[in-house]
This record gives C-alpha cells, structure tokens and sequence, in this order.
C-alpha cells in the first residue's frame, strides 16, 4: 500500500543491539495502541527476537494481523542466543542486518521513515563497520551525496551540529564556511518538515566568549558570522555567533541550535531532557530516529528504563515520514 493510499506513514522498527534495552523498549512501545494507530509498521526482526523483547519487557503484542505491526524476516543467520549486558560482534552483525534491510526498503520506496532502538558503537565496529558512526554507515549504504549531520531534539529545542563524532582536537579544522552553510541550512529544512512554518536559528560560536573581538580566536569573525550573514540572504532566520555557555539560556527564542561539536550541545540536551531525546539522521532521502541515549547494559533485565525518547523518536518519525511522502506524492502526481 503506498502512503497516498493510506493516511498512516509507512514505518520500518528495529530492535537495536539485542545486549541492550533496545528490545525491551520497542516491544513497550509496540504493546500501546496508540502507536500501531499512528503508522503503518514493518518490523525488521525475526519471531524469536519478537519474543524475546516481550519476555524482556513484560507484555504482550500483536503482530500479522489486519491493522497489525508486520514482520519482515531480515534474512539472516541468526547465531543462536545473544550474549546479553555486553558489546559483542554477533550483537552487532545481527542490529546491522536488520538496519539494513530497512535501508533498503526505504532505498526503495517501501517505508516513509525508519526508527532503531539504541545501537553499541563497539558492538558495531567489531562486526565490521569502518565508518566512524551509524550516520555515514547510512551514507554509505544509500549512496547520500547530500550534507548530512546528526540532529538532536527535544519538544521544545532542536539542534544540529557542524562537526560531530571527531577529537577535539579535530574540530577546529571542521569549522568552515561550506560546513557551517550546510548545516545551517539542513536545520532549518528539517525544522519545516517537523511542522514549524518558520524556523529560527541561534548559532554558537566556537570559541569562549564568541572570540572576545578576535582575542580568543577568529573562527567567529572569518568564519561562522559570515555564513550566518549568507544563511540570511537565503531566507533562513539565522542569528549569532552568540557564546555557547549562554545561547541555551535564550531557548526559548530559538527552535534549533546550531552547535560547532559534539558535546556543544548534548550536555545542554540532555540536561534539559535525558529521558525524552531524539537523534536523527538528518540529510538523507529517508528520515531515521532513534532514542538519544545508549544501550544502558545496566538496565538490561529490570524493566525500569524510561521509553520516553523511543516514543518521541517514532512520533518523530511518523510526523516528518508523512510529510515528506505527500509531499512526494504530489510532486509524482504533478509531473
């Protein structure tokens, strides 16, 4: 069924690294109803995984039926029983195959949006994965020539960042025009497929004090107030450099961040909401959410993990998947 036959978005859910709580959290998600009533889903699993999620979680749910989640077998060998609480190469193969065949479905046309439950950056790696993180593994498999950046949001704010999974030491050099531009302007489209008609943008500067007049550095004068300045002349709502230790203060004049590195903005995010934090892969065909936390091994087994950011990631998902395919969809039938 495509999307303009149905009002419900085409949804394709992994379960994430099976060591962790991913499974767990989709199989809570899945056991409300309000979910399956927002999106037509696609599960990338098999039953034994399905049922173990349940097992972990402690409910029920439905799947197969009319109006039901529907499984699609990934395909692979499953290696038996997952070793649980730890990164391991298994763990990591079989969460790469499943996002995969999601890839490949929304590649295809298949699935308006995907969302994953929490992956193991070492559970990946040591299946095989050379990319530095999930982002440009999904580069690579769908063949993105775009810009792309990771984005993180919460209800009330949003955020994007310029440079991401580098050493600090690194990101200095990451701070250009080119770099700055694009990920101004991915933000602010992104922000418009979320719903937001006009979005405005505060971005950080990258050294204390926003440089202090070229003092403490010129990255803000040579570098980030010009591409603000042709961010504006785009039509984007843009304003700064403005200094990160304060910009997060002014949030409420804001619907998206634009940081210059990774923890910029996360230690802001998720001190203002660890528990219902989005990330998503931003500038691909196909958006792609997942809870901004990790695997949590800890939690595994006690059925005490929060599933607010998994319900914000598939609301997420839903809401900008069913957007972008009308709009698609119009764009088909215009031609």
């Amino acid at each position: 069924m495509t999307t303009s036959q149905s009002a419900k978005p085409r949804v394709a859910v992994t379960l994430g690294d099976p060591a962790g709580i991913g499974p767990e959290l989709v199989a809570r998600l899945l056991a409300d109803p309000g979910t399956t009533a927002a999106a037509d889903i696609v599960l990338i699993s098999d039953e034994r995984e399905l049922a173990d999620a349940q097992a972990d979680a402690g409910v029920e749910f439905s799947y197969g039926g009319p109006r039901e989640p529907r499984l699609h077998d990934n395909g692979a060998a499953r290696p038996g029983a997952f070793e649980r609480k730890i990164a391991t190469e298994a763990g990591g193969r079989w969460a790469m195959s499943n996002l995969r065949v999601a890839l490949e479905m929304a590649d295809a046309g298949d699935v308006d949006a995907i969302v994953f439950a929490p992956l193991n950056k070492s559970s990946l790696h040591l299946a095989g994965m050379r990319e530095k993180d999930e982002l440009r593994w999904f580069e690579t498999i769908l063949g993105a020539e775009a810009y792309t950046c990771e984005l993180n949001v919460l209800p009330t704010i949003w955020t994007a960042r310029v440079t991401s999974h580098v050493s600090i030491a690194e990101v200095a050099d990451g701070i250009t025009r080119e770099n700055v531009l694009g990920a101004g302007r991915l933000l602010h489209t992104v922000l418009r497929d979320s719903g937001i008609a006009a979005p405005r943008i505060g971005v950080c500067a990258l050294n204390p004090h926003a440089g202090e007049s070229g003092r403490f550095g010129r990255h803000e004068i040579d570098v980030i107030a010009p591409a603000v300045a042709e961010l504006r002349t785009e039509g984007v709502d843009a304003a700064g450099p403005f200094p990160s230790d304060t910009i997060f203060l002014r949030r409420d004049e804001f619907d998206g961040v634009l940081t210059m590195y990774h923890d910029q903005g996360q230690i802001a995010m998720k001190l203002l909401g660890f528990d219902g934090g989005v990330t998503m892969a931003g500038g691909l065909r196909v958006p792609i959410c997942t809870p901004a936390h990790g695997t949590a091994f800890d939690l595994v087994g006690r059925r005490t993990a929060s599933t607010g950011s998994i319900r914000n990631a598939f609301g997420l998902a839903a809401r900008i998947g069913a957007r972008r395919a009308a709009r698609n969809s119009t764009v088909r039938h215009s031609a």
